[in-house]
Parts: structure tokens; C-alpha cells; sequence
């Protein structure tokens, strides 16, 4: 199964930025082991810095017939972006959103969350593991539990 990830603003700084927030990993790092736990899965990893780089490669792969789904992590523009918001209205595959720090626990405007609405769901708060844990949601939806 073909997995993109995408990346928002200041994540290229991870393992550098706030480590206290956010880790001393890089996500590169973090991509190679996680391949190695997941070997089933192909991700295309992209990050931006910029709103509307995100929205063209969210449109790119909801075309690309061979992305099964999308975990993105929008960074500082879940908060703020309704242009990704709207864009996210359109994507027909499903799309998980992940925060590494619990976004609940930190500054009052990062508790709101404009991509959300348009999400399959949300996890937030377990560092690098929150992509594992999308990941692991997209495996559970490849299986069928109601012939159990």
C-alpha cells in the first residue's frame, strides 16, 4: 500500500527545533526506521514551509490512483489555514492528521484545529509515534473485521 506523508512548516527543523516539544530526531531518521517496521508500506514523504506547495501536493496524490491515503501533519497551518481546510473538502481519499506534541496542552491557539472537519481523524501528542499510529489505522482499514 502507497502512503503519502506530507509535511508543513518548521518540520525540516525536527530533531533541531524545541526538542524539549518536539524530539532530537529527524524526520528523515524517523522515515528510514519506520520503513523498516512497515515494510508492507511505500510512503512518498514530502515537506513545505509553504501554504500552497501543501495544497498542490494534497490535490497531486488524491489524483495519484496508486496513494491509498494521506498522513499530514500541517504543522502551524492547522491552526491557521483555511485555504488547506478547503482543500482538504475536495480530497476523496482519506486523510489523517498528526501533531507530534499534544496541541491540547500548549498555547491557546493551537487548540484549534481547522483541518480537522475534513479529516478521517486526528492524532496528536506522541511524537514521532503519531505517524506509526496513522500508519497502523490505514493497516486496520486494508482488513476486514466483520467477518470476525
Amino acid at each position: 500500500m502507497k502512503l503519502s506523508i506530507i509535511n508543513g512548516p518548521n518540520l525540516n527543523l525536527l530533531g533541531i527545533r524545541e526538542p524539549s516539544i518536539y524530539g532530537n530526531q529527524s524526520f528523515e531518521k524517523f522515515l528510514t526506521e519506520l520503513i523498516k517496521i512497515e515494510p508492507t508500506f511505500e510512503f512518498i514523504y514530502n515537506q513545505s514551509n509553504i501554504e500552497g506547495v501543501i495544497i498542490d501536493l494534497l490535490q497531486k496524490y488524491n489524483n495519484d490512483i496508486n496513494i491509498k491515503g494521506i498522513i499530514l501533519n500541517a504543522g502551524a497551518y492547522s491552526h491557521t489555514s483555511i485555504a488547506i481546510a478547503d482543500s482538504l473538502k475536495s480530497i476523496s481519499k482519506p486523510v489523517v492528521l498528526v501533531h507530534i506534541s499534544n496541541v491540547y496542552q500548549r498555547e491557546i491557539e493551537r487548540k484549534t484545529d481547522l483541518l480537522s472537519a475534513n479529516a478521517a481523524g486526528i492524532i496528536t501528542g506522541f511524537g514521532l509515534s503519531s505517524y506509526l499510529l496513522a500508519v497502523e489505522w490505514f493497516k486496520i482499514q486494508t482488513k476486514s473485521f466483520y467477518s470476525l
